[in-house]
């Protein structure tokens, strides 16, 4: 196909999410290279995520864009040989085990503190907030560890475990509010490093450690955010092992993006650039990884905070970009956004969930009295 067919038929395929090309409107696509039609065809959300790295197209509403493709499941059209490769990598090669299980550390959180210092807000807390009477990031964050902490009924003296602990803040909370000692892993250095910083004068201990490597005890363990990162051939062994590190009477809380597809479907631009070797998982792989391990009290789905919570990261980020230019140039500036932005529709459209599950040994005795 020459250019022209192509510009065409992209045309016809975005008028089918109300999207056009070169219009007026903030969601429409403005196009700065006609190679772009080429690229995308043959390349799927790699070529388009690359393309707006290189400067190829821009949209005034980049969230709102994407949202239009993925209310639409416009990408559904454009399965590509990057696609199919993502997905059988994803199907039948481990890639969260061994040296692989520090990929994402070195590739994505140890791209900087002062980066992620800026976009996070007052906690650097790299999760969902929980906005049901926050009106700003900050409080939401806070909301979000407050009701993590109530979920997994904490009290002075308790001993917790924090399975990808972050830069510490969801233990430095515990600590300071509810009077918890604890435990947090990572696989960043760069968050090793800062967490025992935030955490000093506190009884917490922070370790960068596989969590395969676990076996102490704990009275409650918390995993926010990492779940992501553990790959569906591990699911299993990931339960296992907090059913081993958990005392019979204590509660797990498992704080996760979930997805309505089948599993296995990693996006190729997010494979390669933001989180190497991850895969959302479907409520299916969950369910049947926990079973005989764990009664599953509550599962609460608040997805589309996620989309507000991101929405708050993007103006953070945009605001300090004056301060990290010195540091990223302007095709990381670019790369940042989309993913930020395309993160927000995928939210905003409810085509992937944010879950938190409470989780026991055996079942509450009496029952499990859900706070929100």
């Amino acid at each position: 196909m020459n250019q022209d067919s192509l510009r065409q038929r992209a045309a016809e395929l975005l008028d089918m999410a109300g999207v056009h090309i070169d219009g007026n409107a903030p969601t429409d696509i403005r196009v700065h290279d006609d190679q772009l039609y080429a690229r995308v065809f043959a390349h799927g959300s790699l070529g388009l995520g690359e393309a707006y790295m290189d400067a190829w197209w821009d949209a005034e509403d980049l969230p709102g864009f994407f949202t239009k493709i993925l209310t639409t499941h416009l990408d559904e059209h454009l399965k590509t040989l990057d696609t199919l490769i993502a997905h059988l990598k994803a199907r039948f090669i481990n890639m969260q085990r061994g040296e692989h299980a520090f990929d994402i550390g070195k590739l994505h959180y140890d791209l900087g503190n002062d980066l992620f210092k800026a976009m996070l807000g007052k906690y650097m807390v790299y999760s969902c907030g929980y906005w049901a009477q926050a009106n700003n990031l900050d409080d939401a964050q806070e909301a979000k560890l407050d009701l993590i902490c109530r979920k997994l009924q904490l009290k002075p003296g308790m001993r917790v475990l924090d399975i990808g602990s972050g830069w510490g803040e969801a233990l430095k909370f515990a600590a300071e509010r509810y009077g918890v000692s604890g435990v947090g892993i990572t696989v960043s250095h760069e968050q090793a490093e800062l967490s025992r910083e935030l955490c000093h004068g506190l009884p917490i201990e922070i370790r960068l450690q596989d969590y395969r490597e676990l076996d102490d005890s704990f009275d409650a363990i918390m995993s926010i955010g990492m779940f992501e990162h553990v790959g569906g051939k591990n699911y299993r062994e990931y339960f296992e092992v907090a059913r081993r590190c958990l005392k019979s009477d204590g509660l797990f809380l498992l704080h996760c993006i979930g997805s309505n597809q089948s599993p296995g479907r990693p996006d190729p631009w997010i494979e390669k650039y933001i989180f190497p070797n991850s895969m959302i998982p479907a409520a299916s792989q969950v369910a049947a990884a926990l079973e005989g391990l764990f009664v599953v009290e509550d599962w609460h789905n608040f997805g589309a905070d996620y989309d507000r919570t991101l929405t708050a990261w993007r103006a953070n980020f945009d605001a300090a970009w004056p301060s990290l230019s010195t540091r990223y140039d302007e095709r990381f500036r670019r790369m940042w956004r989309f993913y930020l932005s395309v993160s927000s529709a995928v939210f905003r459209s409810r085509r992937d969930q944010l879950w938190q599950l409470t989780l026991s040994p055996h079942g509450v005795a009496g029952g499990y009295r859900v706070p929100r």
